[in-house]
């Protein structure tokens, strides 16, 4: 997470009940849930070696899953690279990315499983914040999430200015999406020029 959670939860009076963190890698954002007294936590890895790391991390305590989301189910091929300990590794093939980071070779492949969040809607009780870090498959990811948007108040997300991944969504396109289940975008960083991170809370009831 490049946006400090800690100071928007002190910013907006951010009443998170729980999150759904997808694209975990090793569960570096942990500690930062727990600090938060964050109980409820349900956490996504596709990669095999990701996945058992974020074992090691978490463990029992919270809900993980070794999967990938999206707006499909079955099986789907990742581009996967090492460099970067996995964190560039996507669904998509990288483009720009490979420009701007040359060290970051994405000379591996690995099929992993990929669902709808939407099936997952049993699981996600007293889950209203969603932290996503998907590289550029955003958009597909909350397409697959249509029904449990509408429980969501919070929403942290890698976002791209530029086709960082081959056809990922820009940040205007998920400003257009999220906005018709009532999100508005209160934060932006740009921290990788082309990428960045931003914060949506949905509007009913909040001021911002």
């Amino acid at each position: 997470m490049l946006l400090d959670l800690i100071n928007l939860k002190n910013k907006y009076d951010l009443k998170i009940n729980g999150v759904v963190h997808i694209g975990a890698h090793f569960g570096e954002e942990y500690p930062i849930y727990e600090k938060l007294k964050i109980k409820n936590l349900i956490f996504f890895e596709p990669l095999s070696s990701n996945y058992r790391e974020l074992q090691k991390n978490v463990g029992s305590k919270a809900k993980i899953f070794n999967m990938a989301l999206g707006n499909v189910e079955g099986e789907i091929e990742m581009f996967v690279e090492s460099a970067n300990k996995g964190q560039s590794s996507s669904i998509l093939e990288p483009k720009l990315h490979l420009e701007q980071y040359p060290h970051i070779v994405f000379n591996q492949r690995e099929k992993v499983k990929i669902t709808k969040l939407d099936n997952f809607i049993s699981e996600l009780t007293n889950i209203n914040f969603i932290n996503i870090d998907v590289q550029g498959y955003e958009l597909e990811v909350f397409k697959g999430a249509l029904v449990f948007l509408k429980n969501v108040d919070y929403i942290m997300t890698e976002v791209n200015n530029a086709e960082v991944y081959q056809n990922c969504a820009k940040v205007d396109e998920l400003d257009n999406f999220l906005s018709e289940y009532g999100f508005k975008r209160v934060e932006t960083t740009w921290d990788g020029r082309t990428w960045g991170d931003a914060f949506y809370i949905k509007k009913n009831g909040i001021n911002i």
